[in-house]
């Protein structure tokens, strides 16, 4: 009996690393865009106005969430139908593609206005795949974890991001201590990106040995795709109040992970390698809070922790960048964002899977993703764009806090309509 449940749990990790091995791909090419964003402006996007240039950078990062409402709505019917794992291959390939441009497209200077218009096309494909990646990885997961576990199981897809995340910036230290400014302005900066585009065929290989879940194949029948948009059409509020509930998740996100280390080379007047080695801190924050509040989830319900982060961060968010920027240092920094990451952590670990479980089964991978990439599209992917702006035009260094509380009231309002009339510890039933 003991070695039987050795094995199982043994499997259970194993399946738990390959299906979550694309996360870790996704969130590392996205997360070294943000970092070398204004050495990406430099190389395609050059102005004689810095503020110009990161806008046009950080608005072709932007674009690519414009495409995930689309990926998730062609991706996310495909794999209602034809299964979790054939999904999961295919939308690792697209990505793949979408990271190979950026990596190896030359400059401006070399080939003009082609130079911009293919890293865009790069961006637009890997927003194409990644949106439908990330429901189907929390699908899959909610699909093959152990009953009353669903929390914690789930929980280890945006872990796996984080792990991503700790990765990128170890990277970008060593090549930031490596080499010299004007070295990493001319082509170092691609070096990390050479080095995600070594790993596709790794992922592929771990991707392919997924075994298809239990629960997809136990339907006996599987929607069309006219039968598919027909039940997501009926169930548009629940989409919609999906999406609400995931903007705090995707702003807070992006402000603390994506937009750090500009915000701290390029604001705050820090180092490179102290905006990374806060980076990397934050990544290793989230991926110990993350599986910590899934389980919590599992004991007490996902309304209590959704409810009482998004208050938390509503109180806190602007107060604690407020008192950031009036004493800037690398410990000021270190403290703030570890904060921010303790309120984005305990409440994504509630709140990928409740949205699992909000959903019908049948349409579970295609609303999930419609939702969370609705959110990401109009609010999270432009989170460095919104803050550079709102820096800018207000001359206020912690209005990036404004942001990130507008997404706690929404992820507020959101919990309280999607638990409404439910007790204070339930959880969504999965076939809700």
């Amino acid at each position: 009996m003991t070695t039987t449940t050795t094995n199982a749990k043994h499997s259970k990790l194993s399946t738990v690393l390959r299906v979550t091995s694309g996360n870790f791909l996704e969130m590392f090419d996205f997360f070294l865009y943000g970092f070398y964003a204004s050495y990406i402006s430099k190389t395609f996007f050059p102005s004689d106005n810095e503020f110009v240039s990161l806008i046009l950078t950080f608005g072709t990062f932007g674009a690519g969430f414009l495409m995930r409402p689309l990926g998730a709505i062609i991706l996310g019917s495909y794999i209602d139908r034809v299964g979790r794992r054939q999904g999961l291959i295919v939308t690792l390939a697209i990505m793949a593609i979408g990271t190979l441009l950026i990596a190896f497209v030359p400059g401006y200077a070399t080939i003009g206005v082609a130079a911009p218009i293919l890293v865009l096309t790069g961006r637009l494909l890997q927003g194409f795949s990644a949106g439908v990646e990330l429901g189907g990885v929390s699908v899959y997961l909610a699909e093959m974890a152990t009953p009353g576990n669903k929390g914690f199981y789930v929980s280890w897809q945006s872990a796996s991001q984080q792990a991503a995340i700790m990765a990128s910036a170890l990277i970008g230290y060593l090549v930031s201590q490596s080499l010299s400014p004007v070295q990493i302005s001319d082509w170092g900066w691609r070096i990390p990106f050479f080095i995600g585009c070594m790993i596709v065929p790794a992922i592929f290989i771990i991707r392919r040995s997924l075994q298809e879940t239990d629960e997809f194949l136990a339907r006996k029948r599987h929607p069309s795709f006219g039968e598919i948009m027909s039940s997501i059409a009926q169930n548009w509020k629940i989409v919609v109040a999906g999406m609400m509930m995931v903007v705090m998740t995707t702003v807070s996100f992006y402000l603390i992970t994506v937009y750090t280390p500009t915000f701290g080379k390029n604001v705050l007047k820090l180092s490179a390698s102290d905006s990374l080695i806060v980076t990397f801190c934050v990544g290793l924050s989230n991926f110990c809070w993350l599986p910590i509040m899934g389980a919590l989830s599992d004991r007490v319900g996902r309304r209590p922790v959704l409810v009482a982060f998004t208050l938390l961060t509503l109180l806190t968010a602007y107060p604690v960048m407020s008192w950031l920027v009036s004493d800037i240092s690398f410990k000021n920094l270190l403290i703030t964002e570890l904060w921010l990451s303790f309120l984005y952590a305990s409440y994504n670990g509630a709140a990928v899977v409740a949205l699992t479980e909000v959903m019908p089964a049948h349409v579970r991978t295609v609303g999930f993703s419609l939702a969370y990439s609705l959110a990401t599209a109009i609010f999270g992917g432009f989170t460095p764009l919104v803050s550079t702006w709102l820096i800018e035009t207000s001359g206020d260094k912690a209005a990036p806090g404004y942001w990130m509380s507008f997404a706690a009231v929404c992820g507020l309002l959101a919990t309280l309509v999607l638990y409404r009339g439910k007790s204070a510890a339930a959880t969504v039933s999965p076939t809700a």
